[in-house]
């Protein structure tokens, strides 16, 4: 089972191609609305494993408050006005594709972070506390940046949106804390280290491709009438991708110490597509699936921007490139 997962999480953005065509067709000869109630669980087995390998006590350590503070001023003001700006040029007369496209920039990071700093030998403690902090802020402020651009046009949950983060940031961090304090009573730090800590990212990989495949099928119809619409929904996510990697770059070019950089972009330019994902599928009801699409093809997208991006870092910053796979999940 863990060469299955391992072979999946290696070639991530195929497997998600996978999904979304799997979905589109039984979508379309079938109907799966009632899979929505498998969004949460999934949800949790989506976001567990980043919990289980989340060392929070580098959290309280001293130390990257420069480089902390300059992430979350990237991530709840520069990115959201940036995902604003693109929004408003292509999805001005699709409200609730937009509001799918700003949930993506509104709520940083993943756990991937912490992966992708590592593979560029970058600050792991600072990617730790960029990543811990982020959920923290983005589970209220994510419904206050919503509620300020769509306030008067859309409805925004803000409540049902605050709920549904801290269900799938909580839970899963119950889960995987206690999970890990009982494995390492049993079979000690050595062992978990060696073993289990590559094994608890690899289901991760389940969730994300069962998740995807039920947000597509529920859109099914609605694409194969128009297939344009994905098309012109890769344009703007791509654009996002490209801005944010390269304006974070110059960014921690010029203001970050050298172990730095690559924690401040995978800390910025990442988004936490997990959660994103299951807030639109659980807190926007009739409107999910349309919300949810945009966030699906941007899980293909952040693979390929982020395993790219740390070749590159590799190749003209450092001189010993650290070896990664060819894509990895975000």
């Amino acid at each position: 089972m863990w060469n299955v997962l391992g072979t999946v999480k290696k070639h991530l953005s195929k497997s998600i191609l996978a999904a979304m065509i799997l979905g589109l067709v039984i979508g379309y000869f079938a109907d799966t609305s009632a899979l929505k109630n498998l969004i949460i669980p999934l949800t949790i087995v989506m976001v567990f494993p980043m919990m289980v390998n989340i060392n929070l006590k580098q959290v309280f350590k001293k130390g990257d408050k420069k480089v902390l503070v300059m992430s979350q001023l990237i991530n709840f003001i520069i990115i959201p006005l940036i995902a604003f700006a693109i929004g408003s040029l292509f999805f001005a007369n699709q409200p609730y594709v937009f509001i799918g496209f700003m949930l993506m920039a509104i709520l940083p990071t993943s756990g991937m972070t912490i992966s992708w700093t590592g593979f560029t030998k970058g600050n792991i403690s600072a990617a730790v506390k960029i990543v811990i902090l982020g959920l923290a802020l983005g589970a209220f402020l994510g419904p206050v940046i919503l509620n300020l651009i769509f306030g008067q046009a859309v409805s925004i949950p803000a409540l049902k949106i605050i709920t549904q983060i801290l269900i799938v940031i909580l839970i899963p961090l119950a889960l995987g804390m206690t999970t890990k304090k009982l494995m390492l009573r049993k079979i000690g730090q050595e062992k978990f280290d060696a073993k289990w800590k590559k094994r608890f990212p690899l289901l991760s990989s389940i969730g994300i491709l069962l998740v995807i495949f039920i947000a597509t099928s529920l859109k099914a119809k609605a694409i194969v009438q128009n297939p344009m619409m994905v098309l012109l929904l890769i344009v703007p996510v791509v654009i996002f991708y490209i801005v944010n990697f390269i304006m974070t770059t110059v960014i921690g070019r010029w203001l970050c110490k050298e172990n730095n950089k690559s924690a401040l972009v995978f800390g910025t330019a990442i988004r936490n597509l997990n959660v994103a994902l299951a807030v639109a599928m659980t807190a926007f009801d009739s409107a999910s699936s349309s919300i949810a699409l945009i966030i699906a093809i941007s899980y293909i997208f952040q693979v390929l921007f982020a395993a790219s991006y740390v070749r590159i870092f590799n190749r003209f910053v450092r001189k010993k490139p650290a070896p990664i796979p060819t894509t990895t999940s975000a």
